[in-house]
């Protein structure tokens, strides 16, 4: 009769530890499945960002430009003209061409005193550069903890514990193919 109680006894501390250890796995896989949907959330919101962020940002920066190009434009034709001008008139059209776009750019910088299409394109690029760099992080981050994930699901024996539960392996997040290319940013049109 001892000898079935010892029995009894270890059987039921094997299943208590079986239990144990279920209950650590589940715990576990639930806290790894935790941390990757919050790293894809993160991942998520950057995508957000950069699709609400960007193309606002180069329309605000194209309606500066533009009106800024239209001067600079013709301050650059002026000069143009004058390092070409070979007779007197020709020297005095430029010259003329020069006062008045300069006259124009007097009117707009009287009008809009903190021009700044460099700053908006500085800072265009900062917030581009800025964006990537955290969704090139918040992906590193992602696909680190999706790895994880996916390793301690099929490590044994919690594999057989994930299986039972439903884990299933979290997709990465790989580069696409037309991201390994440079970008093509236009101002025109």
């Amino acid at each position: 009769m001892r000898k079935g109680i010892i029995a009894l006894i270890v059987v039921v501390g094997l299943l208590g530890l079986v239990a144990l250890r279920l209950v650590g796995s589940y715990n576990g896989l639930v806290t790894k499945q935790t941390q990757v949907r919050t790293a894809w959330a993160e991942v998520d919101n950057l995508l957000l960002r950069r699709n609400d962020l960007i193309p606002n940002l180069v329309e605000t920066v194209k309606g500066f430009a533009a009106q800024e190009q239209t001067v600079f434009g013709n301050i650059a034709e002026a000069r143009a003209r004058l390092a070409g001008a070979r007779s007197t008139e020709e020297r005095i059209a430029a010259g003329q061409a020069m006062d008045t776009a300069l006259a124009r750019l007097l009117v707009v910088v009287e009008n809009y005193p903190e021009l700044r299409s460099s700053e908006n394109f500085m800072r265009l690029q900062d917030e581009l550069a800025g964006t990537e760099n955290r969704l090139s992080v918040g992906r590193s981050r992602y696909n680190e903890i999706v790895g994880d994930f996916n390793a301690n699901i099929r490590r044994f024996p919690t594999t057989i514990f994930a299986g039972m539960f439903g884990f299933a392996a979290e997709p990465f997040y790989p580069v696409a193919t037309e991201a390994k290319e440079v970008p093509q940013v236009d101002f025109g049109s």
